[in-house]
């Protein structure tokens, strides 16, 4: 109950502020609905529209992006924790790839691959790999040199290192990073669908930009508001299942 406190506070005082804002009429309701408007839409969208089938199609390529990187962090992190050679080589271009924002890479993944699913799982892949590589290498190179070389001596071989040491004590740091990017995997997909196409909220979003729908655009930006939370409170419940 501590702990849901302070956002609770923190949430209503912003309703409060739009709410207050929305009722001086110093912005015209067509730019900024009040939160009642915005509620009553996003109540009748789950009831009667087709929201929960944008949001499961955003959801589906956000999971898929986040396999795709953690299928490639992980293995990449550990071999650059675990050899300085293949640190010093790669580290260099891994940096450099972050200069080019993720969004300008969409119109060559449409140009090479096509539309549809895998394009916009590649795109939130790309956006998820880096934070997870990181806190994956950070995890790794924390590590008690002391319990290393204790397990060693035991006569525990690379496997069973990876298997029983270091990756349960680094799992924290994973973890850390795979929330990290989980988060913004949603952001890949609603950027990926702007730019390529697609079923999901950022389509909806395209949607309602060009019908003027101000409320619209509020209440899916609420879903993708709960979505990103939803997404965020899972992997945090499952860091916490795994340090029990």
């Amino acid at each position: 109950m501590v702990a849901v406190l302070p956002p609770l506070v923190f949430g209503l005082v912003l309703l409060g502020t739009w709410e207050a804002v929305t009722r001086t009429r110093a912005v015209s309701a067509f730019f900024l609905p009040a939160p009642a408007t915005v509620a009553r839409a996003f109540a009748d969208a789950l009831a009667h529209g087709s929201l929960l089938d944008y949001t499961r199609q955003t959801l589906l390529e956000s999971a898929a992006g986040t396999a795709i990187g953690i299928a490639a962090a992980l293995p990449l992190g550990y071999l650059m924790a675990r050899s300085t050679l293949a640190a010093r080589a790669l580290q260099p271009y891994l940096a450099a790839t972050q200069a080019v924002p993720a969004v300008a890479l969409a119109p060559l993944l449409a140009l090479w691959i096509g539309y549809g699913l895998l394009p916009i799982a590649l795109l939130c892949a790309l956006l998820v790999f880096f934070p997870m590589l990181v806190n994956t290498m950070l995890g790794l190179r924390e590590l008690d040199p002391d319990v290393l070389a204790a397990a060693r001596v035991d006569g525990v071989g690379r496997w069973g290192m990876l298997r029983h040491i270091e990756f349960p004590l680094a799992l924290p740091s994973i973890l850390a990073g795979v929330r990290t990017g989980a988060t913004l995997s949603i952001t890949g997909a609603v950027v990926g669908e702007f730019v390529m196409g697609g079923e999901g909220l950022g389509e909806l979003l395209a949607v309602q930009r060009g019908q003027a729908d101000s409320t619209g655009l509020f209440v899916t930006l609420l879903t993708l508001t709960l979505l990103a939370a939803a997404t965020y409170g899972a992997v945090r419940l499952l860091e916490r299942a795994l340090d029990r």
